[in-house]
Formats: C-alpha cells, sequence, structure tokens
C-alpha cells in the first residue's frame, strides 16, 4: 500500500515542482522583456521593482539575482542624483553577490555583469572612479573573453566604453565601431529563447552602431 501511495504521489510532487518553475521563468521573461524594451523610465522603474519582486520570492534561483542586478545597472545610467545612482548599484552588487552564492563559481556571464557593474560606478564620477572602476571593468572583460571569446556583450560594453571616451584617449566613434560590428555579428547568432542564458543587448548596440556609423567625430 505505501508503495503504491509513492508511486501516485510521485508524479504529483514532480509536476507542482515543474509548474513552479514554468511559473517563475514565465513571470521572469515576463517582466524581463518589458523592462527591456520600453523607453518610458517610469516603467522601467516599475518592471525593476516587480524584478526585484520575483528575485525575493524565488531567492534560490540565480537568473531572477541576475535580471535583477542588470535592471538595477540600467537604471543608474538615467537617475541623475549621484546618490541614488550608487544605491542602485549597491542593490545590483548585493544582487551579484547572491546570485555568486549560488552559482558557486564564475563564468562569462558573471564576468560581464561585474564589469557592467563596474562600468556604471565609473559613469556615476568619472574623473575620480576611472582608474579603479576602469580597470575592474577591464580584468572581467579579460576574463570573460578567456572563458568565450563568442559572447557578444563583451565587444557591446567595449564598443558602448570606446563610444563614450574622448577621442583623445582612445575612444570616439572609429574606435567604438570594430567592436559593435563584432557584437552584431555574435548576436546574430543567439536564439534568446532560453532566459536562463543571457542575451540582453542586441537593440542597444544596434542603436550605438548607428550612432557610431553616422556624422563626423565630436
Amino acid at each position: 500500500m505505501r508503495k503504491l501511495i509513492l508511486l501516485i504521489a510521485a508524479p504529483i510532487l514532480l509536476s507542482a515542482t515543474q509548474a513552479k518553475a514554468q511559473n517563475f521563468e514565465e513571470m521572469l521573461e515576463k517582466n524581463f522583456l518589458a523592462f527591456d524594451t520600453t523607453q518610458n523610465q517610469q516603467q522601467k522603474l516599475e518592471y525593476s521593482n516587480k524584478l526585484a519582486l520575483i528575485a525575493k520570492k524565488w531567492p534560490d534561483e540565480w537568473t531572477g539575482h541576475y535580471y535583477n542586478a542588470y535592471s538595477k545597472v540600467n537604471l543608474s545610467y538615467f537617475e541623475p542624483d549621484e546618490a541614488k545612482k550608487d544605491a542602485y548599484l549597491d542593490e545590483a552588487e548585493r544582487e551579484y553577490e547572491e546570485m555568486m552564492g549560488l552559482l558557486k563559481k564564475e563564468n562569462d556571464e558573471t564576468h560581464v555583469l561585474a564589469a557592467m557593474i563596474a562600468n556604471a560606478r565609473v559613469a556615476v564620477k568619472p574623473q575620480q572612479r576611472w582608474q579603479k572602476y576602469g580597470k575592474i571593468f577591464d580584468e572581467n572583460l579579460s576574463k570573460a573573453k578567456e572563458l568565450n571569446p563568442d559572447n557578444p556583450r563583451i565587444y557591446y560594453l567595449i564598443g558602448v566604453n570606446k563610444y563614450h571616451t574622448p577621442k583623445m584617449f582612445g575612444g570616439g566613434k572609429k574606435a567604438a565601431m570594430p567592436y559593435l560590428e563584432k557584437a552584431q555579428t555574435l548576436f546574430a547568432k543567439e536564439d534568446g529563447e532560453d532566459i536562463a542564458k543571457p542575451h540582453w543587448g542586441k537593440k542597444a548596440n544596434e542603436y550605438f552602431l548607428n550612432l557610431a556609423k553616422g556624422g563626423e567625430e565630436d
């Protein structure tokens, strides 16, 4: 009788587990895509808050922490107040640490995210922070490239960084172009169907590539 009960219960438990995972992934993907595609900053904030709630509701899912951290970095770029910028990045770093505690190992995407956070720290106070955080940015992208040289987000971040760097310091549109073009080629190979395999950056790369192609150097 006990064996019969176990045989009946096992599929039910498996089904419940699968439903829970599916519910998490559906909510995560829905809110991440909404966050990543809207141009309205109030809506970005609302979707970022939802991503934070998802990460809190499913604390053992590394992807929830990953996308919450990603959203906070993005919010920091559009926040005019320096203290609030850093507050967003403090939260991004906490989420990054939560994610690493679950993964227990580094990979190319964790290094890309670390580089992205460092770059956002520089953006708050470029003159005071570029030496410290610029080094962290470079080191993480180098490590990411060693692990997976075909990750398009590596070249996207380098390209955007070059684009925003003054020409006299080795930046500018022409300097950014090769990296953005390489990223575009690699983005085309991603299917973007699995939320557990980060695939952000394609549209933003296209935007900066078009800017780099147009007009003269500033």
